[in-house]
């Protein structure tokens, strides 16, 4: 039967219901008008983040920057924004705030006058211990101006030992840390990168001409025309100086556990990590849902934009023909606080419309990236219906999310994923739809070029699939409460 619990739920959970990215990082040394360069690269990275946008840029010793809320070309439009970032320099981030605030003070890149000089940072990702770390910092009498993480990470640098260069002190700092991250820092005449161990984040390095770039993915160096030269590898720091590129490899090294949800979902279709295609992928999963969920039907529709891809490998697997079901309007951001019930239900019809002629009386396999808590597949569906769709059969591209992120995906606690405590059937009464099937752990790793999922090495963090948490999570399992402040504090990023 199905649970009293789901209706709740449904009524009391916020209207956004997707996965976010926290947020995308971008580079570059040694290009005139850098700082513009960096704002056409966080442009091509806004899927990664759309609350806040930022850039500090270095000419010599000198350091520039501008930070706002909204959204980078709402941002970086303006002669009088992009005169003052100077310099041959820069680093830029998008920012998608979690449960913490959505605040100026937030906004990255940060940055510090240290006893060695200028100092400015970029992260993206989340530590794991970094409430701890915290803790301790402010009990030697560091005081914090944000909440968060990436701050704990640059009072570790001022903090290291005196003596040493720069980049030695931040990997003196990162060598403390726990978690996931992709960084992009920036000292005079100095453009530094680095990964986690695990390389859960992405990172890639990019030539333009004599410079050179780091940037979250391809994409970034794509809009700018630069040349894709390699993925930073898991554990390695890259000091960029003068025109060369000097490798670190100061880690323990580490199983490889590459963000499987980066291909799913958040990152572009247009990009290539780790060697493979993004939007390649996406297709394949469609396929191998095809074969391990095949259902009689008229019409394949994705749910636009991130459902197109696996609906054209699903379509292409099954020989039924792939439509345009549902159109999506590109002109909305978050849709704002519904007062009502009856609004806030409409409020999907500001991002999804049904295609009615090629819906009504059809038999349709709907296919979609993930199900979070599952309020925006009921009005999808619900939507459907009243366009006359005969049969639903809904086809999802990942593994049931069972389970919270907490290597830099917002994600809910565990108890509002719909999938944790609910059989896909008892999902499928309460969404509305007439069958409901994911893709199997394996299938997604066979979309991936694995034969399988080994369950003694898997080759990427599934973490929210699975519940194998290869990072330690210090914070939630050695302090109380420490779970919600983390997320608070710590994923404000």
């Amino acid at each position: 039967m199905m649970s009293p619990t789901l209706p709740s739920l449904f009524a009391s959970c916020p209207d956004d219901d997707a996965f976010h990215e926290e947020c995308g990082v971008f580079g570059i040394l040694g290009a005139d008008s850098a700082a513009a360069l960096t704002a056409l690269g966080l442009h091509a990275l806004q899927h990664r983040g759309q609350e806040a946008a930022g850039i500090v840029s270095a000419n010599g010793q000198d350091f520039h920057s501008h930070h706002a809320l909204g959204h980078v070309g709402e941002t970086f439009n303006a002669e009088r924004v992009m005169r003052p970032l100077v310099g041959n320099a820069a680093i830029g981030h998008v920012r998608y705030s979690t449960t913490g605030e959505t605040a100026l003070r937030n906004a990255q890149p940060l940055f510090a006058d240290l006893d060695m000089g200028g100092f400015a940072l970029a992260h993206n990702g989340n530590l794991t211990n970094a409430y701890t770390l915290r803790k301790e910092l402010v009990r030697q009498g560091c005081i914090f101006s944000t909440t968060s993480d990436t701050e704990v990470i640059v009072h570790l640098t001022a903090r290291a030992q005196k003596g040493q260069t720069l980049v030695d002190r931040l990997i003196e700092a990162l060598q403390q840390v726990q978690g996931a991250y992709a960084l992009v820092g920036l000292a005079p005449g100095t453009l530094m990168g680095a990964r986690d161990p695990h390389g859960v984040r992405p990172l890639v390095l990019g030539q333009l001409g004599d410079s050179y770039v780091l940037a979250s993915e391809t994409c970034a160096l794509d809009i700018i025309e630069a040349r894709f030269v390699r993925d930073i590898e898991p554990g390695e720091v890259v000091i960029i100086r003068d025109g060369v590129v000097t490798s670190l490899h100061p880690f323990r090294a580490a199983p490889c556990k590459f963000c499987v949800f980066e291909y799913i979902y958040f990152a572009r279709p247009d990009s290539s990590l780790e060697g493979r295609s993004v939007y390649a992928i996406r297709r394949q999963i469609g396929c191998e849902l095809a074969k391990e969920a095949p259902v009689d039907a008229d019409c394949v529709v994705p749910v636009p934009d991130s459902g197109v891809p696996a609906a054209i490998g699903y379509a292409e697997q099954s020989g039924i023909p792939f439509d345009l079901g549902i159109i999506r309007s590109h002109y909305v951001g978050r849709t704002f606080i519904q007062p009502t019930d009856r609004i806030r239900h409409l409020g999907v019809r500001l991002k999804h419309n049904a295609n009615r002629r090629f819906i009504e009386g059809k038999r349709i396999v709907l296919l979609d990236d993930s199900i979070v808590r599952g309020t925006t597949s009921v009005r999808i569906v619900d939507m459907l219906r009243q366009a006359g769709a005969k049969e639903i059969h809904m086809r999802i591209s990942s593994p049931p999310t069972r389970y919270s992120c907490y290597y830099g995906i917002n994600t809910p606690e565990p108890d509002q994923l719909l999938a944790h405590a609910h059989t896909p059937d008892e999902m499928a009464k309460f969404i509305g739809v007439d069958s409901l099937a994911f893709v199997s752990l394996d299938g997604l790793y066979r979309a991936l070029g694995e034969a399988r999922r080994d369950p003694n090495m898997p080759q990427f963090c599934d973490a929210c699939f699975s519940g194998d948490y290869a990072i330690p999570l210090t914070d939630k399992e050695t302090h109380t409460g420490a779970p919600q402040l983390s997320f608070l504090l710590a994923k404000g990023q």
